[in-house]
């Protein structure tokens, strides 16, 4: 399988960049729901609207793209041989905190489905940050690979 994994860098390298853009995009996306969110009535008609729509950008797009993102992440890691290279652990460093922010997110959404909210809309603007700052310091690791 590892021969097969170096042939097919590329086309890894192109897996990845699109699963990664779908993850991002709900990354960006899912805190301006709760933003949206925050400004609605608990059971109001909207607010039940928003909980479906911030579960199904969970389960439709962001799991299974993060999921991919891991995947043809660690292929490409596996391929290209980056296990010891410092740029690829702070990379990994910094993709497992993108993860953790997913995983927060689904809580937030858990909560809001729940009714029990406690964070205000101005914490979501701030938290909508998180994943810009992340990205931008993967992309330029990934780059430059600059140790």
């Amino acid at each position: 399988m590892t021969a097969w994994l170096v042939d097919h860098y590329l086309l890894l390298k192109a897996f990845h960049i699109i699963a990664v853009i779908a993850w991002m995009s709900g990354l960006f996306y899912l805190p301006r729901l709760f933003v949206y969110h925050t400004e609605t009535e608990v059971g109001a008609a909207d607010y039940r609207r928003f909980a479906v729509m911030e579960r199904k950008l969970l389960a439709a797009i962001m799991g299974p793209a993060m999921g991919m993102t891991w995947i043809f992440g660690l292929s490409l890691a596996w391929a290209g041989d980056w296990w010891l290279a410092g740029w690829f652990h702070t990379k990994l460093a910094l993709v497992v905190a993108m993860t953790a922010i997913h995983i927060a997110d689904a809580r937030f959404a858990r909560d809001f489905a729940a009714g029990r909210n406690v964070r205000t809309a101005r914490f979501f603007r701030l938290w909508n940050e998180a994943p810009t700052l992340l990205m931008i310091a993967i992309v330029i690791l990934v780059v430059t690979k600059a140790f």
